[in-house]
């Protein structure tokens, strides 16, 4: 039977233990390898395909990411909807380090891949209600506090943004991030509903007096994976009760 939902998961995930039952597919792709092997297993009680996007290790930088191969394996796969788990920085002084946030819109200023390079498509950007629901129905469940209303932008690593960029981006978007524009521009590309649980690691650069290091940002997302690891088997279940799964 096919695997009708995937968790593509980030910073600080990959390094938990939280499938049962799990068997690994090495999988190739007309684009090339995904990040890692897809891994298919239980998380709680819902079967799913799970995806490091940094693969083993958080060993591929966010600008080295095939997202298009990580993508269309999930398609491959009979997945019908994706949850991404992303790390951002804050935008925006309230919105501080530890929060959850579920995305409802995205911008991009820099390039973004696309599975359409030979003919003209335009497929329309969207983040999937259903998943979002599920996230934020199950998050609040468990009495954690989420913000529901947020924008992504979408930035182009390794390095982190200027100052004069985060001026500009904070006048239009929430949160700042690498990956999450990427995912869920192809899987409407594809057809498949994505929607991400992102926390906030850190503030942007400028926004906090003292900028941190990439080690701090990896630090932060590595004590809030905890916090998402535990939410995961409720807004998955949430997702199956509803029938979207």
């Amino acid at each position: 039977m096919p695997v009708r939902v995937a968790v593509i998961v980030g910073s600080g995930l990959e390094r938990l233990a939280l499938l049962q039952d799990v068997t690994a597919k090495a999988m190739e792709t007309p684009y090339g390898s995904p990040s890692a092997e897809v891994r298919i297993g239980r998380i709680g009680t819902t079967e799913v395909a799970y995806l490091a996007r940094h693969g083993p290790g958080h060993a591929v930088p966010p600008h080295r990411i095939n997202h298009r191969a990580n993508v269309w394996a999930l398609k491959e796969l009979g997945v019908r909807r994706i949850l991404g788990t992303s790390s951002v920085g804050s935008l925006k002084k309230d919105l501080r380090p530890g929060s959850l946030v579920v995305p409802h819109d995205y911008l991009c200023l820099w390039d973004l891949p696309t599975f359409f390079d030979e003919k003209v498509v335009h497929a329309t950007p969207q983040l999937d209600e259903a998943v979002r629901r599920a996230a934020l129905i199950a998050t609040r469940k468990a009495r954690v506090r989420v913000r529901g209303r947020a924008v992504y932008a979408q930035t182009r690593g390794p390095r982190l943004e200027t100052k004069a960029e985060i001026r500009l981006l904070k006048d239009y978007a929430d949160v700042v991030g690498m990956t999450m524009a990427s995912e869920a521009t192809l899987a409407a590309e594809l057809g498949l509903g994505y929607a991400c649980l992102c926390t906030v690691d850190n503030y942007a650069h400028g926004i906090a007096a003292r900028p941190l290091s990439f080690e701090q940002i990896l630090e932060g997302a590595r004590r809030n994976a905890e916090k998402v690891a535990a939410l995961l088997p409720g807004i998955l279940r949430e997702l199956a009760a509803k029938g979207n799964v």
